[in-house]
C-alpha cells in the first residue's frame, strides 16, 4: 500500500478488501496518516463477491487438491506450471449471482419462503 500510495499521492485510493480479520484493525495508525484511503469491505460470508477467491479456488481443485509437495520450489512450479495451462484457455470472470439473499434472519418461520 505505501507504494501505491507514493505513485498517486493526490488521489482518492479506494480498496476492496474481504472481512478477515487482520484487514480490520480497531485503530489503524497507517490510515490516519493516510486520509486518501478508503477500506470498502465486501459483506460477511460473501466470498462469492471476490473473484480473486474464485480464480484460488479454481487453483486449488486443478492444481493443489491432493497433491504432496516436498519443497516449497515444487509447489512454485505446479502453481507456475497450472497459470501456463490456465492462461491458454482464460476468458474473463462473468457474474452469475442474479439474487443476493439478505445475511440477516428472518424474525418469523412464514417469512422464510419470500
Amino acid at each position: 500500500m505505501n507504494e501505491v500510495v507514493a505513485l498517486y499521492p493526490s488521489r482518492e485510493i479506494h480498496v476492496i478488501l474481504d472481512n478477515l480479520n487482520t484487514h480490520k484493525p480497531k485503530h489503524d495508525a497507517w490510515l490516519v496518516r493516510h486520509p486518501n484511503v478508503h477500506f470498502h469491505f465486501t459483506p460477511t460470508h460473501a466470498s462469492w463477491l471476490n473473484m480473486i477467491e474464485c480464480w484460488f479456488s479454481i487453483l486449488v481443485r486443478a492444481a493443489l487438491r491432493g497433491a504432496s509437495f516436498t519443497s516449497p520450489r515444487q509447489l512454485r512450479e505446479a502453481i507456475d506450471n497450472f497459470i501456463q495451462s490456465y492462461k491458454q484457455n482464460a476468458v474473463p470472470f462473468e457474474w452469475t449471482k442474479e439474487v443476493v439473499h439478505s445475511v440477516h434472519p428472518k424474525p418469523c418461520y412464514v417469512d422464510l419462503r419470500k
